[in-house]
């Protein structure tokens, strides 16, 4: 198979036996917590997110992610300090340590020995033969003011140990969907390109492994006239080396030369970030080489 028939393969996402594995996985989850007695108390969303949510997962990353939200009560935090005083303190029963242990109460009574608990965030369910892997993640709803009245909506992860963690995944939904559209559904097609090279490069102990998600946010900002190419190559070829070239040097100061995440609000690069822009740049180099790309 020539590497054009290769990279064509590589657009589609899992196949429709991993995709029902995943949709049965969600449905269990949602079963495991609309069946807990103590969950009749509080109000909850259940969604998926993240890679299998935006229909950009493949087969080696074929697990679910299942955002468990409390919205008894709201975390919230302000653009301007002091702008925002907020509403009444919560006194309800709902805090992150018992959200968190009701819910792995309520897994363990579906799934038994197959939950694990030791990670710091979510609470994974391993796979079977029926089932992928799922991460759950306890969380509640966040909101970001700008004003009073104008705010952005997300959710607040309280780890084990640490700082909270603020996710925006209906944003990150939103914006998948509307860059797939604004470049001819070519951009989850990419994506999932990206995805497969990362993991075939690991697989042969090439180029080492990196998150999912930064691969996907690599993709998110390559610009929407470089998808209109003639062959997956091509774009392959170009998205590789926007990646590359685009990367070189320290992070810009102005905040429009800054490179976003897929959910458009954080900045892909920072201090806190467990990943920089080198490793954009070496990812790139290495995918080149690895597909054997030739010369710039």
């Amino acid at each position: 198979m020539g590497l054009e028939d290769t990279l064509s393969d590589w657009t589609g996402p899992s196949s429709d036996s991993e995709q029902e594995k995943q949709e049965r996985t969600e449905r269990m989850v949602r079963d495991a917590v609309d069946s807990h007695d103590a969950f009749d108390e509080c109000d909850l969303d259940i969604y998926a997110k993240g890679s299998y949510a935006n229909n950009t997962n493949v087969r080696a990353d074929s697990d679910v992610d299942i955002a468990v939200e409390c919205t008894e009560c709201v975390y919230w935090d302000t653009h301007e300090p002091g702008a925002y005083s907020g509403g009444s303190p919560y006194k309800g029963p709902w805090t992150p340590m018992r959200l968190r242990s009701e819910l792995v109460a309520a897994l363990r009574a579906k799934f038994g020995d197959q939950v694990d608990t030791s990670g710091n965030v979510a609470i994974q369910i391993n796979s079977s033969t029926a089932r992928v892997d799922a991460d759950v993640v306890p969380c509640f709803t966040f909101h970001y003011h700008f004003s009073e009245t104008n705010y952005r909506e997300g959710t607040k992860i309280f780890p084990i140990e640490g700082l909270g963690i603020v996710n925006y995944p209906a944003q990150q939904l939103e914006k998948g969907r509307e860059k797939n559209v604004a470049t001819g559904h070519a951009y989850k097609k990419a994506v999932r390109i990206l995805k497969r090279i990362e993991n075939a490069m690991a697989g042969d102990d090439y180029f080492r492994e990196l998150p999912s998600y930064f691969v996907e946010c690599l993709a998110y900002n390559w610009p929407n006239s470089l998808f209109n190419q003639p062959s997956w190559t091509a774009l392959t070829r170009a998205g590789l080396f926007h990646v590359w070239d685009s990367l070189q040097g320290d992070e810009p100061n102005e905040e429009a030369d800054r490179w976003l995440e897929a959910n458009d609000c954080f900045y892909l690069f920072h201090d806190g970030q467990e990943w920089s822009r080198n490793d954009g740049r070496e990812y790139a180099q290495a995918a080149w080489n690895y597909l054997e790309l030739g010369d710039a």
